[in-house]
């Protein structure tokens, strides 16, 4: 009966984390499609600071998080998450009310830390709230509720926002704003089952933590793995694929546009359907899979920008690889942000989630600075090069594989063992040391 309370718990607060990331989500798509014209247009400030202004984002990001995991572990996930909405929603309303750089500065690194934080603290709840075996659908929910809450958001936001009134956009950093604080409201109300972390470790156990974390050679090869493949993906889709899409296969900014919205349909419908065929598979080699899946979505996207076909044929070459990578990141989603958390000891999960989240703030901050002068100028290049970053995810997930246990890579296999195992019986949550 205990065992049942727990898991009728464990859906519960599942559910409204999952209607917590819709909410942010859709608040983001308010605003992240137009921040560039905002900064550079409605308010004058030009395309230097527009530019910094991006740039912002990702150093408040670097800067916060390596302190984050240390808080989650220490005070919990949820305290960490509410501060973090918190900021990010002051960040947002004080961004559409600046009218001054220094202002607009100030004001992006408050959304920008904000929205760092709330990452590695919601998966961490995700964590507590789902076992080995019921964690990859989790964080499958998770990436589509947040992709068809952004697209849903930026839809809205779209038909609202006058760039001759700046008060529209006002309204928009509004609204995300109340998105975040609905959020905190929602988040408050979630009840964890008791998931163990420490709570009284002495000063010096945070620098132990990082010291564990970096011996742990499965966590090493999975953080650089997962440099390459955000490096390698989004780290280019509104940098060196779209500058080499306008470039080298002269597509419409309509196109464009058209290729981003693939990508996110692909998503939301590809997730589910993909989900039961990545569930039952070696997480290790579902990764390796999709690094093939990019490998070709590259060769295609070299066929629009370097081929000699028509106009029409390079923009459907150029949208179907934008698609292709959204089935990749259907297939990902529910295989490395469980592995991240099934590779930390117990307690460290939210250690682990902030390390990873920065290895991916890092790539995504080398990534347009790499692609985008590559992909606008040097096309050949730039699509082998990725071409190769592509083919190299396969290798490091084949190479990881052999660093993982049967635990870490194959969860679904061990709880169905332990359910033979007690003439099938609900399995308990199997905890593996990394």
């Amino acid at each position: 009966m205990r065992e049942v309370n727990v898991t009728r718990a464990m859906g519960a607060a599942m559910r409204r984390i999952h209607v917590g990331n819709a909410l942010s989500a859709f608040g983001l798509g308010f605003t992240v499609p137009y921040l560039y014209v905002y900064v550079a247009q409605v308010r004058g400030l030009g395309a230097m600071t527009a530019g910094l202004v991006l740039a912002v984002f990702a150093v408040a990001a670097l800067v916060v998080l390596p302190f984050a995991g240390r808080a989650i572990v220490r005070r919990g996930p949820l305290p960490v998450l509410i501060a973090a909405l918190v900021t990010a929603a002051l960040g947002a309303l004080s961004l559409g009310l600046a009218g001054s750089s220094t202002a607009v500065l100030l004001s992006a690194a408050a959304l920008g830390a904000g929205q760092a934080v709330m990452q590695p603290a919601l998966a961490t709840m995700i964590v507590d709230c789902s076992t080995s075996d019921t964690r990859s659908r989790a964080f499958a929910t998770q990436f589509f509720l947040q992709n068809l809450g952004l697209g849903v958001g930026g839809l809205i936001g779209g038909h609202l926002v006058d760039t001759t009134r700046a008060s529209s956009f006002t309204l928009l950093f509004s609204i995300e704003a109340a998105m975040f604080l609905l959020l905190a409201v929602v988040m408050a109300t979630v009840r964890t089952p008791h998931a163990p972390h420490i709570g009284d470790a002495p000063a010096g156990s945070a620098k132990g933590s990082w010291k564990q974390l970096l011996g742990n050679r499965a966590m090493v090869q999975l953080s650089v793995l997962g440099f390459v493949l955000f490096f390698a993906c989004y780290g280019q889709f509104e940098s060196g694929l779209s500058a080499y899409g306008v470039e080298a296969a002269g597509i419409s900014t309509s196109a464009l546009g058209s290729a981003l919205a693939a990508n996110t349909l692909m998503i939301v419908v590809a997730q589910f359907a993909v989900l039961r065929f990545v569930e039952r598979r070696r997480r290790s080699r579902v990764i390796a899979v999709v690094g093939l899946i990019w490998a070709v979505a590259w060769v295609v996207a070299g066929y629009a920008g370097l081929g000699h076909g028509s106009k029409e044929m390079a923009t459907a070459a150029f949208v179907s690889t934008y698609a292709l990578f959204g089935l990749g990141e259907a297939m990902l989603s529910p295989t490395v942000a469980p592995l991240v958390a099934d590779l930390a000891p117990e307690g460290m999960a939210g250690q682990y989630n902030s390390a990873f989240a920065l290895v991916k703030q890092l790539a995504l901050a080398v990534g347009p600075a790499v692609g985008g002068p590559m992909g606008a100028s040097l096309h050949a290049p730039y699509i082998v090069a990725f071409l190769l970053f592509s083919l190299g995810i396969t290798f490091l997930a084949l190479r990881l594989g052999r660093q993982l246990t049967a635990v870490q890579d194959r969860p679904w296999a061990v709880a169905r063992s332990r359910v033979v195992a007690r003439g099938g019986a609900s399995a308990e949550p199997v905890v593996a040391e990394a």
